[in-house]
């Protein structure tokens, strides 16, 4: 079936839909460089509400399975170069078109993915829209003003939990806290506090993996309600949309990163930046894929990184943070660290960040601070 996707420049290409009729889609396009893991993307919170768009050319070829980030599809749209129908793979329940049916999310093929992400390189990030119904390019640009732009958008309300939960044997299980606000926490581990701004389980797997029970709570989780759960550290999440949106969130932080030891990821990491000073902007693409170098300054190392993020932070004016990561090749902050307080962040995968050369920023090192 023929489909179109317009950028809101009036950039279009051709391509067909692979998941039935589409009367319209919209939004951010973010274009990711990786070979595979489209699934772990696709349900990625931090892509709530974008068109995710592949640049490598074949897309699928190992089908769905069990690899989830949350429960449903965040991104509101795939675009890929060529969708496999066929895949191959022991672990595949069903195919791609098949899965985002399921979710009723829009998938279209046949487009020149290399193309569109040149043209987003040279003309910096756009909204953009699909359909099957409007074929005519200049109708169509029309209907993107409805599309909400990133700047502004506090999107870690629409994909934060509205119930506390545990992560017990590799899945959520709701609790429920007592009448005083606090909680029985199950065992003798450090206990942490996970802040769900569109956290990815991955995080949440990481955490457990390395000996620590954690409690998950909504984003708007109050400093008052962490000190009843009396937790020993608190972990602040991923998630989509612009930090400076984040008012509420940013003053709860510096209450809580005041009093607790803190880590944080993504956008948890420019909550925390905003929380002690700093300033945010959207970077002119953003960084998403595999393959970006990042450069630990306590030894020099550099870490082959993933990311996935629109906005960048200038800890400049922050004076009671110190950078201790940056990234080779946009020269933005990714890591820091508070200069007196147990409190550090970084901004690039959690999973390419916790770990090989001794920065007192992760995980392992989180776990030691809270055990004593």
């Amino acid at each position: 079936m023929k489909a179109i996707l317009v950028l809101e420049d009036g950039f279009w290409l051709e391509g067909e839909s692979f998941t039935g009729d589409i009367e319209f889609v919209g939004g951010e396009v973010a274009c990711n460089t990786n070979m595979a893991c489209y699934q772990e993307m696709l349900t990625e919170p931090a892509y709530h509400g974008q068109l995710l768009c592949m640049t490598w050319p074949l897309v699928g070829n190992y089908g769905i399975n069990d690899d989830m980030e949350s429960a449903n599809i965040q991104a509101s749209a795939l675009i890929v170069k060529e969708c496999c129908k066929e895949p191959s793979n022991w672990r595949s329940v069903m195919n791609l078109p098949q899965f985002l049916m399921r979710h009723k999310v829009a998938g279209i093929e046949g487009i020149d993915t290399r193309a569109l992400m040149v043209h987003l390189r040279d003309n910096g990030a756009m909204r953009a829209a699909i359909s099957t119904k409007t074929l005519d390019p200049k109708e169509l640009v029309k209907s993107i003003i409805t599309v909400q732009k990133l700047e502004g958008a506090n999107l870690s309300k629409k994909v934060s939990t509205t119930v506390p939960y545990t992560w017990e044997k590799g899945k959520a299980e709701e609790v429920s806290l007592s009448a005083d606000g606090s909680y029985n926490w199950k065992t003798s581990l450090p206990h942490v506090l996970v802040y769900d701004y569109g956290v990815k389980w991955n995080n949440l797997r990481i955490l457990t993996d390395n000996n620590m029970e954690v409690l998950v709570v909504p984003s708007s989780f109050s400093k008052k309600a962490v000190d009843a759960v009396k937790p020993h550290g608190v972990f602040f999440s991923d998630g989509p949309g612009d930090p400076s949106a984040m008012l509420e969130e940013i003053q709860v932080a510096k209450e809580v990163a005041d009093a607790y030891p803190c880590v944080g990821t993504g956008l948890g990491f420019q909550v925390i930046a905003k929380a002690y000073g700093a300033e945010s902007e959207k970077l002119e693409n953003g960084n998403h894929g595999v393959n970006l170098p990042v450069q630990a300054h306590a030894s020099g190392r550099v870490h082959i990184s993933a990311q996935n993020h629109k906005f960048c932070v200038d800890i400049a004016n922050a004076k009671e943070l110190e950078a201790t990561h940056t990234g080779l090749n946009d020269q933005t902050v990714q890591g820091f660290k508070h200069v007196s307080k147990p409190i550090c962040a970084v901004q690039h995968e959690i999973a390419g960040a916790f770990g090989v050369d001794g920065q007192s920023l992760f995980i392992q090192d989180f776990y030691n601070l809270l055990s004593k």
